[in-house]
């Protein structure tokens, strides 16, 4: 397996793991982030979803989409939080909201971003395409 092939694979496990924490933890962690239980869980299963759409996915999706994904969602993951953070630190109770309201929406846009891709090309279908 590609080292890019399992760093996908992994980033999805790591989702389907934070997912299982998310919704096992909801109560705890959401009194900790100042969120609604719902929501906790909520977030776990889009994780899961995004998780699982990932590794599904995996061997027929370019790993050049995979990579670009994977870069913008923990690019605006890192914003989210930093906002959040921010919007703590100033005394608001909302912080916690935008960081797990990212948590919600992203592995979705991620999943439907993914299965939306044009599949991989192999190369015994480049063979068949180059004339002869």
């Amino acid at each position: 397996m590609p080292r890019e092939m399992a760093g996908a694979a992994a980033d999805g496990a790591f989702k389907a793991v934070l997912a299982v924490v998310f919704v096992a933890g909801a109560a705890p962690l959401g009194e900790l982030l100042g969120v609604p239980v719902w929501l906790m869980a909520v977030s776990g299963v889009a994780l899961l979803v995004g998780g699982a759409v990932g590794i599904g996915y995996l061997r027929s999706r370019p790993m050049s989409t995979y990579l670009k994904l994977m870069i913008g969602y923990d690019a605006c993951w890192a914003l989210a939080a930093a906002i959040g953070l921010l919007m703590a630190w100033r005394g608001s109770a909302a912080g916690g909201e935008v960081w797990m309201g990212y948590q919600v929406i992203a592995p979705l846009v991620f999943a439907a971003v993914l299965m939306a891709a044009k599949p991989a090309r192999l190369p015994s279908q480049a063979r068949r395409d180059t004339p002869a």
